[in-house]
């Protein structure tokens, strides 16, 4: 009875390890290629629980979603022989397990090939490109560039390159401190140049003044004697006309005017003969004292 509860158990033990080896659940996010003495027999990438040949038949299981590379850091030489650092990432997908399997074999040599072929198709692209194109906003499609040239390689190992992007672009240390001092010059010939245009309009803007100034004086200054001239021929006029009205009170008038002109200051001395014209209205308004 014990040996054949014994033969019971073992078989049941093989069974159940042969029952094991022949199950295997493909996820959503899984393909698997189905090997049969190494050899790739088929691709299974619906999910679920599936049969295989046990101890025959073995699965290699593929990743299914959109994986990240990391490229390692790379130097590129521009078109003017300017030196840059370029750090990029790509998204890729394998999209034909069969041809992955049979060229790379796993995801980690896939990487490794993955890296060498962005950084030698940014080599290629970038280095046919001046260096501020790299940097301006034309950087995009150099990029669609990149991608384009190495979808059209990866594809030879079943995979498709979804997008290749720049992480960080900088200068080789060795060139940093020389360039910052280049631009450093150039800023401050620029800065040169913006002080002296401002000097130079400052000053076209001071002579302009100056001479709008100047013409402006000149033209106050002849309205001035214009006025002047108008108001001395009004004050003749008057003058005339009061002395043809009245020419004993325009002698008088004058006089006056005379007296107060020659006399108001304390310290004026006058020697006349007592019967000069000037005193003529001393001594009589009518102007005949000296007669």
């Amino acid at each position: 009875m014990s040996k054949g509860l014994t033969a019971l158990a073992i078989v049941a033990v093989i069974l159940g390890i042969v029952g094991f080896s022949s199950v295997y659940t493909v996820h959503q996010v899984q393909q698997v290629l189905v090997l049969q003495f190494g050899e790739p027999v088929r691709v299974v990438r619906e999910p679920g629980l599936k049969f295989k040949i046990p101890f025959i038949q073995d699965v290699t299981y593929i990743d299914n979603r959109i994986l990240d590379l990391d490229a390692p850091p790379a130097e590129v030489i521009a078109s003017d022989q300017k030196r840059l650092v370029v750090d990029a990432f790509a998204r890729f997908k394998i999209v034909d397990p069969l041809l992955f399997y049979q060229t790379v074999g796993n995801e980690g040599v896939a990487r490794s090939r993955m890296g060498s072929l962005i950084n030698s198709n940014l080599r290629q692209v970038l280095g046919s490109e001046a260096f501020s194109t790299v940097l301006s906003g034309e950087r995009d499609a150099l990029m669609r560039r990149i991608s384009d040239s190495v979808n059209a390689e990866a594809k030879d190992f079943g995979i498709v390159i979804v997008d290749v992007k720049i992480k960080r672009a900088d200068l080789p240390q060795a060139n940093s401190q020389a360039i910052y001092r280049r631009m450093q010059t150039e800023r401050l010939r620029e800065a040169s140049e913006f002080r002296a245009q401002g000097a130079e309009t400052a000053q076209r803007i001071r002579s302009r003044a100056d001479r709008e100034k100047t013409v402006l004086i000149a033209d106050a200054q002849k309205q001035s004697e214009i006025l002047r001239g108008e108001g001395d021929g009004k004050a003749v006029k008057i003058f005339a006309d009061a002395f043809g009205k009245d020419s004993e009170f325009f002698a008088f008038y004058r006089s006056m005017q005379a007296y107060g002109l020659a006399l108001g200051n304390d310290d004026t001395t006058l020697v006349l003969s007592p019967d000069s014209e000037f005193f003529r209205f001393f001594g009589d308004i009518d102007g005949k004292a000296g007669k």
